[in-house]
């Protein structure tokens, strides 16, 4: 009977081994020390937006490490140079959630900071513009690498983009993504009493919506 129950507990022990194995497992995080595809990916990005300037080379060292962590204290995130979930999101890797719906909840809030007080039009308009950029060959190929390009957008530099998010703006991005574009195939957009940059009154207008202008 003694045997019987040694053999039980021994059993239960390793089970339960086995679980925390497989959960820290599937919930890994790129880290230091960490290699691999998604490091490599991480790497390029960042280095694509001026965040890190080593090898890309896979390999998850203290230089992706901090340039992690610069991305992160740029983009509201804890600044722990860990790549989890929310860090991936920004990034725009896939980080177990569909890359869909990553897609819609990144593009409503860019649409949120940026258009939240438009028409809907208007809104759909600023999510078919950052669209436009991603097929464009002069911007990042991905939303979130057009959306948190330096300087790109406003909402991005001030916080915005973190601000609760309108419903209507969750719909807008999914029209957007749909393929509805109200601004006429626009790259570039700004509200003509704010802005202060002279170079951007240079582009061709295409048209207006709101308080904003579309051009390309």
């Amino acid at each position: 009977m003694k045997n019987i129950s040694k053999r039980i507990t021994a059993l239960i022990l390793s089970l339960i081994i086995c679980c925390v194995f497989t959960e820290s497992t599937a919930f890994a995080l790129s880290r230091i020390g960490s290699s691999g595809s998604e490091v490599t990916s991480i790497q390029s990005r960042l280095k694509d937006w001026g965040y890190y300037t080593g090898r890309v080379d896979g390999v998850y060292g203290q230089k992706t490490a901090d340039a992690v962590s610069y991305f992160q204290s740029r983009n509201g995130l804890t600044p722990d140079g860990v790549a989890g979930p929310a860090t991936l999101a920004k990034i725009g890797l896939p980080s177990g959630s569909s890359s869909n719906s990553n897609n819609v909840t990144l593009l409503a809030k860019a649409i949120n900071g940026e258009a939240r007080g438009e028409s809907y039009e208007g809104q759909v308009a600023v999510g078919a513009v950052i669209l436009n950029r991603v097929k464009h060959s002069s911007f990042p190929n991905t939303i979130a690498g057009v959306i948190y390009q330096p300087g790109a957008f406003t909402a991005v530099d001030d916080g915005q983009i973190e601000y609760p998010v309108q419903s209507s703006c969750y719909s807008a991005a999914r029209d957007a993504l749909n393929g509805w574009d109200p601004s006429g195939g626009a790259i570039y957009y700004y509200n003509p009493v704010t802005a202060t940059s002279k170079w951007i009154r240079t582009r061709t207008i295409i048209k207006t919506i709101g308080n904003h202008v579309f051009c390309i």
